[in-house]
């Protein structure tokens, strides 16, 4: 997408990091993360919550608690992800 000049959006991000959780790909994850930053994407509460939830579905707690620690709000689904993790 980067190669044809397109830009991606916080939906195409959302999928790449639901990707990366269900295949537990934390270094594919970080580096989906780092384009986040750079796109200025990382503060729709959609991203902000795949997030969340890729760091701890790859067992990266820290880097969970460090993004959940950043959200302006916590809603449902971000305190569901940081729970479920401890739960499994």
């Amino acid at each position: 997408m980067q190669h044809e000049s397109g830009q991606p959006v916080p939906e195409t991000f959302v999928g790449m990091l639901n990707a990366c959780a269900n295949i537990i790909a934390l270094e594919e994850g970080r580096c989906s993360h780092e384009q986040i930053i750079q796109s200025c994407c990382a503060s729709a509460a959609f991203v902000e919550n795949s997030l969340v939830d890729i760091y701890a579905k790859c067992g990266s707690m820290e880097d969970a608690r460090r993004v959940f620690n950043k959200l302006q709000s916590h809603d449902f689904i971000s305190w569901n992800s940081m729970i479920l993790v401890h739960v499994k």
